[in-house]
């Protein structure tokens, strides 16, 4: 298990006005700050919502901040005060599920999580990723499609487990073998073979199987 899989996210801090006028001032606007967050939390609920329709609708990358924001029924400033841009509603609504993922490569049992061999567990990471796809597939288009895709911190997170395996078996020089082992889980390269090609999900997750283990099989 690697440590940089485990980093969590720090807190913001807050701030008070001293003195008997802060104090007077903070008990004042305490009943509406809540009411703000509250206001803020179910737009953004409904963003996601109207979102990921959206996406499942219709060619993710043909979804624009307009159209989020007509099917939400919230303003322009108030989706932009939450998002950017569509990547970055796409990259919300997939973080939910790839961070299930992320807990079962670092405390899931084997051979997903620690406790197998390396190629088991590279085999087993593939298959995973194929099922995250096949469910998920709109918003992974939306959220991590060419170059978007390795700036993602969930690509990031792969990296360190890819690498975390090639070097628990002993790969001499793992760093180059990293992207080129994440690479058949490309959200574009996964449409082609299962909606251009008609490969089913058994087939390619058999064929990424085989190539994980002969990959480190031999641990040079």
């Amino acid at each position: 298990m690697s440590d940089d899989e485990q980093r969590g996210r720090g807190a913001v801090p807050v701030h008070r006005v001293g003195g008997l006028l802060g104090d007077l001032q903070a008990a004042d606007e305490q009943p509406v700050a809540p009411r703000r967050r509250a206001d803020a939390e179910r737009n953004r609920a409904q963003i996601l919502t109207a979102a990921e329709r959206l996406f499942a609708e219709q060619d993710p990358r043909t979804v624009t901040m307009d159209r989020i924001a007509k099917a939400a029924g919230v303003g322009r400033a108030t989706l932009y005060r939450s998002f950017p841009d569509p990547s970055s509603v796409a990259v919300a609504l997939l973080d939910e599920h790839e961070r299930r993922l992320q807990g079962q490569l670092i405390y899931g049992p084997p051979p997903l999580g620690p406790g197998a061999p390396a190629g088991e567990r590279l085999a087993a990471f593939y298959l995973a990723m194929l099922d995250l796809l096949e469910r998920h597939l709109p918003l992974a288009l939306g959220a991590e499609t060419g170059a978007a895709r390795f700036r993602t911190g969930a690509y990031g997170f792969w990296r360190v487990h890819v690498r975390t395996l090639l070097v628990d078996h002993g790969v001499r020089d793992p760093d180059p073998l990293i992207d080129i082992a994440l690479a058949p889980l490309a959200p574009e390269l996964f449409q082609f073979q299962r909606h251009q090609l008609g490969l089913s999900t058994d087939r390619i997750g058999h064929s990424l199987a085989g190539f994980a283990r002969e990959l480190l099989r031999s641990g040079t």
